[in-house]
């Protein structure tokens, strides 16, 4: 026989027969010295040809890309069958004005008691200051957002100064955060905020524009070939909001990593073990909001970007729908599997920044036909009932595929608690395919990114690259037309068997990664590192919502025996993002004691 295989057609799978493939990556950690000459090889044309080719057969994607026979014709972007209304919610209109979203968002949450704000003064009671609780000082006069602003800039200084350098912000000016805070305040003494995110401190992940800062990607070189002109189209509705926008923050290079590493500008730590990564690579984003300095970030998703260092840093990560939020202003934004989604410190948090930036752009509502934008109406009297009649989907070998049984049992133990306060059943699933879904994922985002970057890559541009994202990118460039049509058709398959068991669950639920925060290998902060073992860990559970469009959030649960952040997530049907915020907003408040403050943590609206 040869090596030819055939796949049965996705319709003709009998799931009863379907078995749980275990993900073993075979691929070298290299940093340091062994790392440099580990990319020479890969980049020399016939030593680095033969070296991808070992990966790729060790790996089995070529069995799974190109020896294999698939009866599904591609899907080029996730395609969306009509889906059922979700109840109790507040209906948004998406071609109206942020602000006004951002109303009804406020309108939408439980009533706000100041009473019940944290003491910042007990770690035993630690929470994160909210949206509200700024809102509330900034109109009691308890503090404005120039002051405020001031204690934010002293404390950037003091990152700054750092050694070895741990910088949350790429781009940063304070006389910038200072006029808009000024403007602010002036609003707030006229008593005509222009929404409850009005002095609300927010970073902007690098690869989003936000004139006047450059958008560098995480690269040393990137704003010199892609000047920015004006603010992405979400940066533009948050500021409509009288948002303060504090500047660029850090991220892994291009996007093209899990755990942040940036040898350009230094990388990010985690504000729980400063020792550790953050995850990425929206890295920079998640560790300024879990470190207490902005209520809310910007971050992209295309392969678990947000939920990744959400879950890491023990704050709350919203992926949206697929075309949900309007991608012109991102690096990149021609890609079929990433969005744009805000890090917060609380689900109510994100969504009141999920509110103000959502909108599809004008090509995807044509393409896509989204469903109206609704968020839960967490006052309802019957929002108790809509949350006790969720069905839970649990792939059990596949939630309990983790590094460590402690990240299991904490997510199991939540579940459990689902069901006890709210009567929320969990249904056993079965999801064929994961190996093929990775597969289908790295092809498509790799060839992706590969398509925008290889004009600059290949017009002397190389070497200003970081060694992680030469070594991606000599993989990425060895996709053929083939193999992305391959991947296409996966997609498609996969869409089937995930839109068949949305049939009888409302979501699917998993751990948000396979591992906590990993250690920081000290010479990969100045070369950084390849550690496919470790990225496998952290995106076991992500890419499904990536590569198929659809909503997600992680929320975070407790922590491990070491005080490291773990996070849930919860996976939507299309378009339903009400229901994964509700179930996201009781998981938080069933996980709401003990919380522990980070080591790495300021209190900028107190100053204590």
């Amino acid at each position: 026989m040869g090596k030819k295989k055939m796949m049965l057609p996705v319709d003709e799978v009998d799931l009863a027969t379907v078995k749980y493939q275990y993900q073993k990556i075979e691929a070298p950690h290299l940093t340091g010295f062994w790392f440099k000459f580990f990319v020479r090889l890969l980049e020399s044309r016939v030593i680095g040809s033969s070296i991808i080719s070992h990966l790729k057969n060790e790996n089995k994607m070529v069995e799974m890309l190109r020896n294999t026979v698939i009866p599904e014709p591609p899907m080029f972007k996730p395609e969306f069958p009509p889906q059922e209304s979700e109840t109790e919610v507040v209906v948004l209109d998406e071609d109206g004005k942020p602000e006004e979203r951002v109303e009804l968002a406020l309108k939408s949450l439980p009533d706000y008691d100041p009473s019940k704000s944290r003491s910042s003064d007990s770690s035993s009671r630690f929470c994160y200051w909210k949206i509200r609780d700024y809102a509330y000082a900034y109109r009691s006069k308890l503090t404005t957002p120039s002051i405020v602003a001031e204690r934010f800039i002293s404390t950037m200084e003091e990152f700054n100064s750092k050694n070895p350098a741990s910088p949350l912000l790429i781009s940063y000016d304070p006389e910038l955060i200072r006029k808009q805070a000024a403007a602010s305040t002036k609003r707030f003494e006229e008593g005509n905020p222009l929404s409850v995110l009005d002095g609300t401190f927010m970073a902007i992940k690098d690869d989003i524009d936000c004139y006047p800062h450059p958008s560098k990607g995480g690269t040393t070189f990137f704003h010199e070939v892609r000047p920015v002109e004006e603010d992405a189209v979400c940066v533009a509705r948050l500021r409509r909001c009288g948002v303060i926008l504090v500047g660029k923050a850090n991220m892994h290079e291009l996007g093209l990593g899990t755990t942040g590493n940036n040898p350009n500008y230094g990388t990010a730590r985690n504000p729980h073990a400063p020792e550790r990564y953050t995850g990425g690579s929206s890295s920079g984003p998640a560790a300024i909001v879990a470190s207490g300095l902005c209520s809310a970030a910007l971050g992209t998703d295309g392969g678990g970007s947000v939920r990744i260092p959400s879950s890491l840093c023990g704050v709350v990560g919203l992926k949206s729908t697929y075309g949900r939020t309007d991608m012109r202003g991102s690096i990149c934004d021609s890609g079929t599997v990433e969005i744009i989604g805000p890090i917060t410190s609380s689900v109510e948090d994100a969504i009141l920044v999920y509110a103000a930036i959502l909108g599809s752009s004008t090509a995807e509502r044509i393409a896509l036909r989204p469903a109206v934008p609704c968020l839960p109406n967490l006052t309802s009297h019957e929002s108790s009932d809509v949350l006790g009649s969720l069905r839970l989907g649990k792939y059990t070998e596949w939630f309990n595929d983790v590094f460590s049984t402690e990240i299991s049992a904490k997510c199991e133990d939540v579940l459990n608690r689902l069901l006890e306060t709210y009567g929320c059943k969990t249904v056993e699933i079965v999801i064929p395919e994961l190996l093929q879904m990775r597969a289908a994922h790295i092809v498509s985002i790799g060839s992706e990114s590969a398509c925008g970057l290889n004009p600059d890559y290949e017009d002397g541009k190389r070497v200003k690259f970081t060694l992680d994202t030469r070594t991606n990118l000599a993989l990425f460039q060895s996709f053929s037309a083939s193999d992305y049509v391959a991947a296409q058709c996966l997609r498609r398959r996969l869409m089937y068997y995930h839109m068949e068991i949305f049939k009888n669950v409302d979501v699917i639920v998993t751990p948000t990664t396979g591992m906590t925060a990993p250690v920081i290998p000290p010479a990969a902060l100045s070369s950084g590192e390849t550690d496919l073992q470790v990225a496998g860990n952290l995106m076991r559970f992500v890419v499904t919502a990536n590569l198929l469009g659809f909503p997600a959030i992680s929320v975070p649960v407790g922590y491990d025996k070491k005080g490291l952040p773990i996070g849930l997530q919860i996976i939507g049907r299309p378009w339903c993002e009400a229901t994964i915020l509700r179930l996201a907003a009781a998981v938080q408040e069933l996980c709401a004691t003990p919380n522990k403050k980070p080591l790495q943590y300021y209190d900028i609206l107190k100053g204590t």
